[in-house]
């Protein structure tokens, strides 16, 4: 690594030296007790995959930077310096963590490994060697919110094709009425949906079985600015969808069942006119309004378990609403750990999923301990509010013989829709 690329690097490390980073990087005192709260290394217990290890890769380049001690005696501390050996260090820290912060809730300091990784992806950016295919798809997202009037004829036509099956789990009749509204000003709620009919076809039948004012969002609700751990790109393909509410003059943003989607919207969009909400959370209320109506017959006889995603849950703080719907779809709900907010990531956080095959193997051996926590349960069912879960626990699924049908909550609601 030249002179010139390592400066440009510790200047985007010290974009991110804010007084809760630092505090992050001052504060581990080494005590071991994030060891075992890392789904990786229950499941593979080796001391790569301890939170603090991960986490000292970062704090060994800082100190050596930023510290005085450091720089002028670096082996007290074992500060170590900014090379292109440190970057491989920093990608197999960074992309063996989820970014879950499962061991955040049980540091006594409350110590952000997330966060602490956030630096090691900014500075892969910096220098190239991130996964290029996450900064692909983050820069198709960014360009089609500059030529929206390109792609907007063909998404039209792709969501009039699914109109038939939102009548048909909409189970009312469509004469007059607009079954999957798009671009309506002044809509009470825009959901942003995913790529691809799942996400949009029970969400819908949902939407109109509650009478709701709504309009879909032209641009998908995932954010991979933000899974490649890019705070510009994370912006641009933020402010698509800010943009598109604020112009419609919408009072809600409702993000799909995506994890990171809705923290980064809820948790990044700043103050604005709109509230943001999760569509679990936005299925409860509707639930809770009487709204909507649902059935226990679609799963009945079946024992079913709910797995929290981590952006939801722990990060996000939607706990209660999911198990409000499930009390109203089974009389079989089995918890997975005794408060959700310890629960196991599914393994498929952080881009991982995203990466595709190329994880599979990783993604399967380190989320060992999760599919024993769900086989534990004695569950046939197993419902998610999340994309990157839903595919990471259906690959488990196959992987250990589990079993199980693995359900989208949106889903499980729209199948259980009755007429009011």
């Amino acid at each position: 690594m030249d002179q010139q690329m390592r400066e440009d690097l510790l200047k985007l490390f010290q974009t991110k030296l804010n007084r809760a980073m630092v505090y992050y990087l001052e504060t581990c005192t080494r005590c071991g007790v994030c060891t075992t709260a890392c789904h990786v290394y229950q499941s593979m217990p080796q001391a790569r995959y301890i939170a603090a290890y991960r986490a000292e890769i970062v704090r060994r380049i800082y100190k050596k930077h930023f510290k005085g001690q450091g720089k002028l005696w670096p082996s007290y501390g074992e500060a170590k310096e900014l090379t292109e050996a440190a970057l491989q260090e920093l990608y197999d820290a960074a992309y063996s963590c989820t970014g879950c912060r499962r061991c955040m809730v049980y540091c006594p300091f409350g110590i952000d490994t997330q966060m602490l990784m956030s630096i090691a992806k900014l500075l892969l950016v910096g220098a190239h060697a991130e996964p290029e295919i996450l900064t692909l798809l983050a820069d198709t997202s960014i360009e089609k919110g500059r030529s929206l009037e390109f792609f907007k004829e063909g998404f039209l036509q792709g969501v009039k094709n699914l109109e038939q099956k939102v009548v048909e789990k909409w189970k009312l009749e469509a004469e007059g009425k607009t079954v999957i509204p798009v671009d309506v000003e002044g809509a009470e709620l825009l959901y942003v949906a995913l790529a691809g009919a799942h996400s949009i076809i029970p969400a819908a039948a949902v939407f109109n079985a509650a009478g709701e004012n709504w309009t879909l969002s032209f641009f998908e609700a995932v954010n991979f600015g933000a899974f490649v751990g890019d705070p510009t790109r994370t912006k641009l393909i933020l402010d698509r969808i800010v943009n598109e509410a604020l112009r419609l003059k919408v009072k809600e943003v409702c993000i799909c069942e995506c994890g990171t989607a809705y923290r980064v919207m809820k948790q990044l969009s700043g103050t604005q006119p709109f509230k943001v909400s999760s569509v679990t959370e936005v299925h409860a209320r509707y639930l809770r309004e009487g709204r909507i109506r649902v059935s226990k017959k679609a799963f009945e006889g079946q024992v079913v378990t709910y797995h929290d995603p981590c952006q939801i849950a722990r990060n996000g703080g939607v706990l209660e609403e999911p198990r409000f719907i499930l009390q109203h779809l089974t009389d079989d709900f089995r918890e997975m750990a005794p408060d959700p907010r310890y629960n196991y990531c599914c393994g498929g956080g952080g881009g991982l999923v995203a990466l595709g095959e190329d994880t599979l193997d990783f993604r399967m051996k380190s989320a060992k301990v999760k599919a024993e926590q769900v086989q534990k349960t004695g569950a046939t069912v197993l419902a998610t509010a999340c994309e990157n879960c839903h595919t990471q626990l259906s690959d488990l699924n196959r992987h250990y013989g589990l079993g199980l049908n693995v359900q989208f909550l949106t889903s499980m609601v729209a199948d259980a829709l009755v007429v009011s």
